[in-house]
């Protein structure tokens, strides 16, 4: 197997809060924007979270968003339990995109049931919800607890109305309170096909759809924020704009773009 190079990063809100600012990073091509909330509205805090694996030569991009409660120590558990098990998870990204896709539900699940796994997680306080994406080649993996939020940006797609991938799901966790720690675990995942041409991902947790004022609960309003845009500006007008509407929760964003020039399904009458 060849090796190749693979950019990564990972952060919770315990290691720097961002209260009151607003912060843009790029790990390799993926753009990472952090806003603590707003300490006049009551923020003090930051339990959000990422981990990010990108391969160099743009194979894959691998990313979990957290948004935790209570307290961020779930948010760390899970971003530990994905670092212990990297160099498995890596190796089997590196397959071809059918074996990846058919095996990676089955490896995260065993990550979440794992026993030594739930055992730590009885021992934290909070829970936290967790969205996982993977692109490999044309394709986009998803697996989903509660209510973080993905989508995906591209014209045909918008001409239909469509731009969010995941539904947010409530009362979904994993920590104190813990899906996985049930006999039949809940959660939600699923594939989707890119379109041809420039996909833009995207990922948040819910401070930025539970904004006073709402600027962003309709997906479409982040899509048209984002598509006249580079992405790192269209991260930060999101932000700022969630910040002037006095928002308090914190809002972690993660965005990149995909370029497929494969052939992609399309209707037979076209």
């Amino acid at each position: 197997m060849e090796n190749h190079t693979i950019s990564e990063f990972s952060w919770v809100g315990s290691q720097t809060n961002y209260v009151d600012n607003i912060s843009i990073n790029n790990i390799n091509r993926i753009s990472v924007g952090c806003f603590g909330g707003n300490s006049v509205a009551g923020q003090y805090k930051n339990e959000d979270g990422c981990l990010i694996w990108s391969a160099d030569k743009g194979d894959w991009e691998f990313v979990v968003i957290l948004d935790a409660h209570n307290s961020v120590e779930s948010a760390e558990i899970v971003i530990k339990q994905f670092s212990m098990n990297k160099t498995k998870i890596q190796k089997l990204l590196a397959l071809s995109y059918e074996k990846v896709l058919l095996r990676l539900e089955g490896v995260i699940l065993n990550l979440f049931q794992d026993e030594q796994f739930l055992s730590n997680c009885r021992k934290v306080r909070g829970e936290t919800a967790c969205l996982i994406v993977l692109r490999k080649d044309k394709h986009l993996w998803w697996f989903s607890i509660g209510d973080c939020i993905s989508y995906l940006f591209h014209p045909e797609l918008a001409n239909l109305g469509q731009y969010q991938i995941n539904q947010r799901q409530f009362y979904e966790w994993v920590g104190q309170v813990n899906t996985f720690d049930q006999i039949v675990p809940c959660y939600s995942r699923g594939i989707r096909e890119l379109r041809k041409g420039i996909n833009r991902v995207l990922l948040t947790t819910d401070g930025l759809v539970e904004c006073p004022n709402e600027p962003f609960y309709n997906p479409e309003e982040i899509y048209n924020v984002m598509k006249n845009h580079q992405i790192n500006d269209g991260i930060k007008t999101l932000l700022q704009t969630i910040k002037e509407n006095n928002v308090r929760d914190s809002t972690t964003i993660i965005s990149w773009d995909v370029n497929i020039t494969k052939d992609v399904t399309k209707p037979s009458n076209e």
